[in-house]
C-alpha cells in the first residue's frame, strides 16, 4: 500500500474515531465547535427583572418622585421605601417611576427600597436605600410638629392648656419652624409670658389669618373641597356648630385610594400626630364644621 493510501485511511478513520466519540459521549465535554455540530440549543437569556440604579437616591420628608432603572422592569408589580408603599406610576422594560410616600413621623434618614415582580418574588436591589432629608419648610413645619405633639416645647412657647388649651399655641409654633415670623399681632415672648390673641386663640387665629391671607398665603377652603388640601395645612374646627371656632390642627397625612381622600392631623388637645379627620367630626364631634387654611408660602 502506497504512502498515500495509508494517509487517507489514516485521516478517514480519525474521523470516524471522532463521530463515535461525539454520539457516544465518551469524549467527556464536548467543544463549542462541537457543540453547533452536534445542534446544542444556546442558553437562554435571563428575563427576570434587575435593578441597576434609583434617582435620584434621596429627597424630602414630605414625599417625591423616583426613578428605578434596569432591566425587564415591566415585570415589577410593587415598590416599597421604608416599608410603605411607593404607588407606580409608569413601568417600562428599563424604568419604573414611583411615588415616594412621606417619610414615617418626617423623620429624615435612609430607609430601605424594595421591589416585588408579578409573580411576587424580591428583586434584588444590591441594598439600595433611599436618604430622606429635611429641606423645605413644610418638612420643617412637619418634622417639629412630629417632635413636639407629645413633647411640649414649654422652654420656649410654655404651654397654654391652663388657660384654655394649647392647639393654637402649638399650631403657630409650626409655622414658625415653616419659616413665619413674628409680628405686633401673632406673638408669643419669654415662653407665653406675654402672648397674642392671635397667636393663642382660635377664633381670634382665624379672624387674623382672614384679614391677612393674600399676605401670608392662605386660601380658604369648604370641608367639601378637600382634594385641595396637602400636608401641612391648617383645619379649623366648630364642634357645635355654633359660630364660634372650638380647635386648630395641622394636616400631617393626605391619602387618595381610588377616589377616596383622608386626612390626619397632628396637635395638640387631643395630642395626636395622626388624628383621623373624619372619625373626628363624626364619631368624636358629629355634627362638626369648620374650613381649611390652605398655605402656599
Amino acid at each position: 500500500m502506497s504512502s498515500l493510501s495509508r494517509s487517507r485511511l489514516f485521516s478517514l478513520a480519525a474521523v470516524a474515531a471522532a463521530a463515535a466519540l461525539l454520539f457516544t459521549g465518551c469524549a467527556g465535554e464536548p467543544s463549542p465547535v462541537t457543540k453547533a455540530i452536534a445542534g446544542a440549543a444556546p442558553v437562554a437569556e435571563s428575563k427576570d427583572p434587575v435593578v441597576s440604579g434609583l434617582q435620584p437616591a434621596s429627597g424630602s420628608v414630605s414625599g417625591g418622585t423616583v426613578t428605578i432603572t434596569g432591566a425587564n422592569l415591566e415585570k415589577v408589580a410593587s415598590v416599597s421605601i421604608g416599608g410603605q408603599p411607593a404607588a407606580i406610576t409608569q413601568a417600562t422594560s428599563d424604568k419604573v417611576v414611583v411615588t415616594v410616600p412621606a417619610a414615617q413621623n418626617f423623620a429624615a434618614g435612609a430607609v430601605p427600597v424594595a421591589v416585588t415582580d408579578s409573580a411576587g418574588k424580591p428583586v434584588a436591589t444590591d441594598g439600595k436605600t433611599y436618604t430622606y432629608q429635611v429641606v423645605t419648610p413644610v418638612d420643617q413645619q412637619l418634622a417639629y410638629a412630629m417632635a413636639h405633639w407629645n413633647n411640649y416645647n414649654t422652654a420656649q412657647y410654655g404651654d397654654l392648656n391652663p388657660v384654655g388649651g394649647d392647639c393654637a399655641n402649638f399650631v403657630s409654633q409650626t409655622l414658625i419652624a415653616r419659616g413665619w415670623q413674628m409680628n405686633a399681632d401673632w406673638y408669643n415672648h419669654d415662653a407665653a409670658a406675654d402672648w397674642s390673641p392671635a397667636w393663642g386663640y382660635v377664633p381670634a387665629m382665624d379672624d387674623y389669618f382672614r384679614e391677612n391671607a393674600a399676605k401670608l398665603g392662605l386660601t380658604e377652603y369648604s370641608f367639601d373641597q378637600r382634594d385641595k388640601i396637602k400636608i401641612g395645612d391648617i383645619v379649623m374646627f366648630d364642634w357645635n356648630d355654633n359660630d364660634s371656632l372650638d380647635h386648630v390642627q395641622i394636616v400631617s397625612g393626605v391619602q387618595n385610594v381610588n377616589g377616596k381622600i383622608t386626612i390626619q392631623m397632628v396637635g395638640h388637645n387631643e395630642d395626636t400626630n395622626y388624628r383621623d379627620f373624619d372619625h373626628t367630626i363624626t364619631v368624636e364631634h358629629p355634627g362638626a364644621v369648620g374650613h381649611f387654611w390652605s398655605l402656599s408660602k
